[in-house]
This record gives structure tokens, C-alpha cells and sequence, in this order.
């Protein structure tokens, strides 16, 4: 997976900064002067931004918001979160592109929005950090419409990623059976075509000295190794401050546990039926999922736990 190069940043706030126990809001401050850099986490749905996010809102440097930006009222955009429709929002071309219209999009507006919204430990905090999904769509009108802006683009196996999509999806709408895979077919769709996006994303940023600047890794690698992974992004906004990626932290309400890698237990809950109608699709993307150094999963040798998902 490869690594962007960074640029020096401003100086880290001083160990003297400590966190206030209350929290600081934006309502009551002035964060378009106060604000100097802005770290955006790119990654699909159902990659580990949930907790990343988290762990970056929890430093003394960060500015963010309780939900995803998407998700707070007075949002200017097309957003993922009404209705079954726009849930799986990169299965097709028409709804990639409703996203990714800048036209659509009224970023100055959801840039005074975020800043309204958003809280921090430390009133005196300078990075803004946030994270929507749709944003690996985005980038271009990220670097263009918010001062410094940085990311971290993150991606996870493929399997681990359409399982999740799949189950939250008829968790909440129910559609079509499991023994119908059509879900499945978009999930893997969906999959694919946020993966081409984000290398897309991750090149760019590699080839133009004058783009802007981040890392790209894995959430397999977030999880091996999160203390070498929070000094890179402390290297990235050092005005953050300390990044810790070991707390506890709490995720959609679902689990508060510290990071470990899950892959394991969703990959588990997959029939070979379920694993067959993925590789459907990913079989004619090796190189993309090698790119980030996946690879298809044998259905024939896949049996789901008893105790699954």
C-alpha cells in the first residue's frame, strides 16, 4: 500500500494544553480564524473510519463533530443516510455522479455549518476534523474549498467491507433475501467502485507536488500496528497533538472495545454462495484489489461459523 509524502505543518500545541473536562462548541467561537488546517478521513462505509474519527476527535488539537458532517442539519449536498435509495450510494454511475457534482454541493455553507456544530477539549484546538463517506468521491472539492485540508485514506478487504453492507443494509430495509444475492451484486459494485476512487485519490496525490497532502493505508494496517499509525498522522497535523488509536471508543452505538481487526468474524459470516456472488464482480478487478494488496477468496473453501454475524 503506498504512503503519500507530507509537508511540514504548524508546531503541535504545548504539553501545558490540557483538554478542559467540558467541551468547547463552535456556536461560541470564532472557528474560521481559530481554524488552520483541515484533516478529512476517505474512506468507504464499513472501513474503520468510525473509530479513527473518534480518536482524532478525542485529541487536545481537534475541532469535530458528533456525527458524520453529512449528518448535521443545514448540510448543503445529497446525503447517504435518507432512505434505502442513496444507502448503497456507489453501486451505479448515476448516483456516483450526484455526489460528486460540485454543483450539488454548497461548501462554503457546510464549511460555517461544520464550524457551528463541532466541539473540541481545547477551546484554543486548530485542526477540523471529519469524516463522510461519500467524501471519497470528493477530494478534488475538499482540496479546493477548505484551507490545508489533508487525508487519510483508508480501505479495508474487500469481503469484510460488502458483509458489512449487506447486513446493515437489511438490517434497516429489509430487500431482497439472502438466498437472492442481488444485495450482494450491489454490495460488491459498491466495493469495487469505491476502491477505483480512492486509488484514483491516493495516485493524484502522489503525482502533484502542488496536491494535497496524506497518507493511505489499511484498516488491516491501522489495526496491527496503531501506534506507528497515530505518529505518522501526529507527522501529518502535528497540531493535533498526541494521537492515541488504542482507547476504547464507542462505535453506532453498537460496541465501545478497543481496536482490534474484525475481518475475521465478518469474513466468517459469509456463505460460499454469498463469497461466489462477490468474486462475481471482484474476479474482474484482481489488480485493483492487488493494488491494495487483497486477492479473491475461494468460495469452495469458505464455510460460514456456526456462531456467525
Amino acid at each position: 500500500m503506498p504512503h503519500l509524502e507530507t509537508a511540514p505543518s504548524p508546531a503541535p500545541p504545548s504539553a501545558d494544553d490540557a483538554a478542559p473536562a467540558a467541551w468547547a462548541y463552535g456556536a461560541n467561537q470564532d472557528l474560521a480564524a481559530r481554524i488552520r488546517c483541515h484533516l478529512f478521513v476517505v474512506a468507504p462505509n464499513n472501513s474503520g473510519s468510525t473509530f479513527l474519527h473518534g480518536a482524532l476527535a478525542a485529541c487536545a488539537g481537534a475541532w469535530a463533530l458528533p456525527v458524520e458532517g453529512q449528518a448535521v442539519g443545514g448540510y448543503a449536498g445529497p446525503v447517504t443516510l435518507r432512505g434505502a435509495r442513496l444507502a448503497i450510494w456507489a453501486d451505479s454511475p448515476r448516483k456516483m455522479a450526484l455526489f460528486a457534482d460540485p454543483a450539488r454541493h454548497d461548501w462554503g455553507r457546510n464549511r460555517k455549518t461544520w464550524y457551528f456544530h463541532a466541539r473540541a477539549r481545547c477551546a484554543d484546538a486548530s485542526v477540523f476534523v471529519e469524516k463522510s463517506s461519500q467524501h471519497v468521491l470528493q477530494v478534488p472539492q475538499l482540496a479546493s474549498h477548505f484551507p490545508d485540508a489533508r487525508f487519510l485514506f483508508l480501505v479495508r478487504n474487500p469481503y469484510a467491507v460488502a458483509e458489512g453492507v449487506c447486513r446493515n443494509y437489511r438490517r434497516r430495509f429489509g430487500g431482497p433475501s439472502e438466498a437472492d444475492f442481488r444485495l450482494e451484486a450491489r454490495a460488491a459494485r459498491h466495493v469495487i467502485n469505491c476502491l477505483a476512487h480512492q486509488r484514483a485519490n491516493v495516485d493524484a496525490g502522489r503525482a502533484s507536488a502542488a496536491g494535497s497532502r496524506g497518507i493511505a493505508f489499511t484498516y488491516e494496517q491501522m489495526c496491527a500496528d496503531p501506534v506507528a499509525l497515530a505518529r505518522q498522522i501526529e507527522q501529518l497535523a502535528p497540531a493535533l497533538g498526541k494521537v492515541d488509536l488504542r482507547p476504547a471508543l464507542p462505535v453506532k452505538g453498537r460496541y465501545c472495545e478497543p481496536l482490534r481487526n474484525m475481518n475475521s468474524d465478518q469474513i466468517a459470516a459469509l456463505t460460499p454462495r454469498q463469497i461466489a456472488a462477490f468474486n462475481a464482480v471482484f474476479e474482474g478487478h484482481r489488480p485493483l484489489l492487488g493494488y491494495f494488496g487483497y486477492d479473491l477468496l475461494p468460495a469452495a473453501q469458505h464455510q460460514p461459523a456456526a456462531n456467525a454475524i
